[in-house]
């Protein structure tokens, strides 16, 4: 019995006392078996390692061969098909905004995102930062409500104008404070006046508050007055989300004399307007003053951001607001969640507090210009058919008009193909798009090298959009 069927016959035999014997019981000795059946060694090793690769049986070196513990049942796919009718028709759409935070596969070089790519935040500074904030006793204590003093002043100072610590709020990121604010100033089921195209975490964040957001257009200088006056009027919406500086996705930046018309608008309207400033340490030249800072009435709730000039884990932010308004949105936050966790307080008010803040204000800013120049050099030579219509002052994105006809989508599933992503536009508008568009972000690849590696292989892609414009 040497062959492979007195193997077969072999396994066959022990699978039997394997079965019989209790889970983790010790079984016969490979001499035993030997004896009692006539077999030798080679065939019994190879007949217990074919049990053991089933499962039947375990060896342990020096101690023998045993039982295979007892398996556990495989449970059943529970029926949970209730939950949807509990759930009711209420929807949270986190698509646009779960791809926007996505890891891009190995090879694939992003131009989607945004953040930060990793070289260019302040690791080291802010892992320094931290560790001077942890080894102090009270940076495991309760902080304030409305946050630390000396943070709440910091973005006070930031922020300008007569905008003081009392009328800051600290609060976890700029997502946290949009949705925030969109549960704390409207009703479920009320309007709310939103740009388009517009941030889509804004969108989700504003339909999952049970929001119905309505478009407002732009142009070059950003939301026009004359139709946010229109849209309130016919709206009755007495909230206007907006990114008057370094526009995400257009690049587009409200001069001062617009930000002063749409404060009157809004004033006329009785209504709030929410100015998401996440770009303004992005710019990379001189940029008009916060609306707030311009504010007299109570008008204007503000962000102001950290997570993005640093890291997308720095969950900080200072949300600025006066009146009953502020006294909602505190509230809101302390039944929420309380508050921001004091570590990441403290860690935030000493890598602002430290001269690496400054530097890596100025190193992040020379960068973005390289880059964004690489980027616009690359399109003209490469797409002259993809329209760059804006070049923004700063920022981590080129918005990009296609051909009129184009698939948007076929463009995208194009491009991954060549191992390079970018963004569609589609998701960035509240209602129908007026056109095929992509966001192309400059900052998420690793270094200059990668950039221009995701130009060249994005290039074919969009020449042939350029043959197509001219058939």
């Amino acid at each position: 019995m040497n062959d492979d069927s007195s193997i077969a016959r072999l396994a066959a035999i022990l699978r039997e006392e394997a079965e019989r014997a209790r889970p983790g019981e010790r079984l016969p000795s490979s001499r035993e078996i030997m004896r009692r059946l006539g077999v030798g060694p080679v065939t019994v090793s190879r007949a217990i390692a074919q049990l053991a690769a089933e499962g039947r049986v375990v060896t342990r070196p020096g101690a023998g061969v045993f039982a295979a513990p007892a398996r556990r049942p495989v449970a059943e796919t529970p029926d949970l098909s209730w939950q949807t009718v509990a759930l009711g028709d209420r929807v949270v759409d986190d698509s646009a905004t779960a791809s926007l935070l996505a890891q891009p596969p190995d090879g694939v070089v992003p131009l989607t995102g945004g953040y930060l790519n990793p070289e260019l935040r302040p690791v080291t500074a802010l892992a320094a930062a931290a560790a001077r904030a942890v080894r102090r006793p009270e940076a495991w204590s309760m902080p304030p409500l409305n946050g630390l003093p000396e943070l709440r002043r910091w973005f006070a100072a930031e922020v300008g104008g007569a905008v003081t610590h009392s009328d800051v709020l600290v609060v976890s990121g700029g997502q946290s404070a949009l949705t925030l604010a969109f549960r704390a100033l409207a009703a479920p089921g009320s309007p709310i006046l939103v740009e388009t195209p517009t941030y889509p975490g804004a969108l989700a964040a504003a339909r999952a508050a049970g929001l119905r957001p309505s478009a407002v257009p732009l142009d070059r200088d950003g939301v026009r007055p004359d139709l946010l006056a229109e849209a309130f009027a016919m709206t009755g919406a007495r909230v206007f989300y907006c990114q008057p500086t370094l526009h995400n996705p257009t690049g587009a930046t409200l001069t001062r004399e617009r930000r002063e018309q749409v404060l009157a608008v809004a004033r006329a309207a009785g209504a709030f307007v929410i100015e998401d400033d996440y770009a303004r340490y992005l710019a990379t030249g001189p940029v008009p003053p916060p609306m707030v800072t311009m504010d007299t009435h109570g008008t204007v709730v503000h962000i102001l951001s950290l997570s993005k000039i640093t890291s997308p884990s720095l969950r900080v932010a200072g949300l600025t607001a006066r009146g009953p308004a502020a006294h909602r949105l505190r509230a809101c936050q302390v039944v929420e969640s309380f508050f921001v966790a004091r570590p990441l307080q403290e860690t935030a008010a000493e890598f602002v507090g430290s001269t690496a803040w400054r530097r890596h204000l100025g190193t992040v800013r020379q960068e973005i210009g390289v880059r964004q120049a690489t980027l616009l050099a690359g399109l003209a030579r490469h797409a002259p058919a993809a329209e760059v219509q804006l070049t923004p002052a700063g920022g981590l994105h080129v918005w990009v008009r296609l051909p009129p006809g184009t698939d948007e989508a076929e463009v995208v599933e194009a491009a991954q193909a060549q191992g390079v992503l970018v963004s569609p536009g589609r998701i960035y508008y509240p209602s129908e798009p007026p056109g095929p568009r992509l966001r192309l972000t400059h900052t998420a690849a690793i270094g200059l090298a990668e950039l221009e590696e995701g130009i060249r292989r994005l290039a074919p892609v969009l020449s042939h959009l350029s043959h197509q414009s001219h058939q």
